[in-house]
């Protein structure tokens, strides 16, 4: 949306001409690969340009599909769910910046920082790190002041006691947990900022990879608290920044 709204302020300012900036319009809104459709026409749709889900596809397909998007205006592409040797791959062929800890790339670079408030990214445990850096990098991505507050889980109350002024002025917090999930909850009776809470699949046998702390959060009896899917990163912290690009 950013980008349609220069080329009309170009089209306004005599920078651009009427037939150039109509051209640009008229632009196929996805363009065919034949493996793959990128949308070429998603920032204008959701403000936010199409996103790369790298696991299942193979090094030479995303390298292409990058290829393609820049091609079409869009210069920064985020790639999740990346192996390391994936990464090294495109960074032959493109240059990326690879963030191991999370699985993610980015090919070009986040945005210019635009939300309104700060988004904070809670996790119950470093083994949950993988999943909270996926959200903290997503949420940095699109535009957003992130801060970190990791390895603060119920087990140890005191180490979330500690950071309370930074998530009461938090205009969103993702809550990241695996095992019972209950970090949500604590979460969201101490703030007044939503709570987007993250299930992750950390946790022994009777958390069934995360369906326990997916049920508990669902269940949460702190209002406020909405969730995502088991290890869905991306899509908190995605959600998060849409929140915090509201006016």
């Amino acid at each position: 949306m950013n980008d349609t709204k220069k080329l009309l302020e170009d089209v306004r300012q005599g920078r651009v001409t009427v037939d150039d900036a109509l051209l640009l319009l008229k632009k196929e809104p996805f363009t065919d690969l034949g493996f793959a459709k990128p949308d070429m026409h998603r920032g204008i749709l959701q403000g936010a340009g199409e996103v790369i889900y790298g696991a299942g596809k193979t090094s030479a397909q995303i390298v292409n599909i990058i290829k393609a998007m820049k091609e079409s205006g869009q210069e920064n592409v985020l790639i999740t769910r990346l192996s390391d040797d994936k990464a090294a791959d495109i960074k032959k062929e493109i240059p990326v910046e690879y963030f191991p800890e999370a699985g993610i790339a980015i090919a070009g670079k986040c945005r210019e920082i635009d939300g309104i408030g700060r988004i904070a990214v809670v996790s119950a445990g470093t083994s949950d790190m993988r999943v909270a850096e996926e959200a903290f990098l997503t949420a940095r991505f699109l535009g957003n002041e992130v801060i970190r507050i990791y390895d603060a889980g119920v087990a140890g109350i005191h180490r979330l006691f500690a950071r309370l002024d930074d998530i009461m002025s938090a205009k969103v917090v993702i809550a990241v947990a695996g095992m019972e999930g209950a970090l949500a909850s604590v979460v969201g009776g101490l703030c007044e900022a939503p709570v987007i809470a993250v299930p992750t699949s950390v946790g022994y046998g009777a958390s069934f990879n995360g369906l326990s702390a997916l049920l508990s959060m669902l269940n949460s009896c702190a209002s406020g608290v909405s969730v995502v899917n088991i290890d869905n990163g991306f899509g908190a912290g995605y959600q998060a920044s849409l929140i915090n690009h509201v006016s």
